[in-house]
């Protein structure tokens, strides 16, 4: 995604340049913000509004980065949809729209604003927040994890043809090893690991079975279980928790993310029970409007 080029709202006493702009709203929100709705506010300093939010990334005239916080979702969503689709959108929201400027940007912009200094946190102020910046992806952690679950659903298919239905049993039976894969040809982002099938039973994921289950009878945060559009009459489901991140299809298997084992994938066999839970999960999950 990318604004245009001489886009610019007001934001921190001077003109922003936007540069992009991403959905902060109870079915879609940046996952390395946290693993709901109401965690991903938090990290910004904002109420979770029932509405969510806009995020417009850009740069002022010095070049600083800022994260300007918007409130009018549907400019947004449309802004966004016009750039996926290849159309120039001039993203320029209302003055009373901006419920607050963050220095810094809490993802990483490949692009930067033309005809101004490269892109910069800009100075401190008295008692301002540091400035957002994307998480180290050097490192493994919770953020990390949740891009990494983000990055199987965006190609599901890439992950999903190196699962061989023979070569794995679901959690709670016995299960031969699998060949370790390695990850989708062209892919540079974490989960950097294998794409192994569990053994005899893996404890991690009966842990992240055992509390998706419970989310069906006691529901969970806003926005820890989320559903979007598949292929056909499924569903994409994806489900976090404390440690954990979860992708699924609805009529297909599941890939699981631990915090405790670092850019490791373990896929999940449909088996008798996962149907049902994935069913249940997706009639309580958010979906976007």
């Amino acid at each position: 995604m990318a604004g245009t080029d001489d886009g610019a709202v007001a934001a921190a006493d001077d003109a922003l340049y936007v540069l992009t702009a991403v959905l902060l709203t109870p079915a879609q929100f940046p996952s390395v913000l946290g693993d709901d709705y109401p965690e991903s506010c938090a990290a910004l300093g904002l109420a979770p509004r029932v509405d969510g939010y806009g995020l417009v990334l850009g740069q002022d005239g010095d070049g600083a980065r800022w994260t300007v916080v918007i409130d009018d979702v549907s400019l947004v969503a449309v802004a966004i949809a016009s750039w996926d689709c290849g159309l120039e959108y001039e993203l320029s929201p209302d003055e009373h729209a901006i419920v607050t400027a963050l220095p810094g940007w809490p993802l990483a912009v490949a692009v930067a604003a033309p005809g101004v200094p490269a892109p910069h946190d800009p100075a401190p102020e008295t008692g301002e927040r540091p400035p957002l910046c994307p998480p180290d992806t050097s490192v493994w952690g919770p953020a990390q994890r949740r891009l990494g679950a983000d990055e199987i659903a965006a190609q599901w298919a890439a992950w999903r043809q190196q699962i061989n239905d023979d070569e794995f049993a679901p959690p709670d039976g016995p299960a031969p090893a699998a060949e370790p894969s390695a990850r989708p040809e062209g892919s540079d982002k974490k989960p950097e690991g294998t794409a192994e099938a569990p053994k005899g039973g893996h404890r991690g994921i009966r842990r992240v079975l055992t509390e998706a289950r419970a989310y069906v009878d006691s529901p969970p945060p806003l926005g820890r279980v989320r559903s979007t559009f598949a292929p056909g009459d499924a569903r994409t489901l994806r489900a976090d928790g404390p440690g954990w991140s979860m992708v699924a299809r609805t009529d297909d298997i599941a890939f699981v993310l631990l915090d405790e084992e670092p850019g490791e994938v373990l896929p999940v066999g449909r088996g008798p029970e996962l149907p049902g839970l994935l069913d249940a999960l997706d009639k309580m999950a958010v979906r976007p409007l």
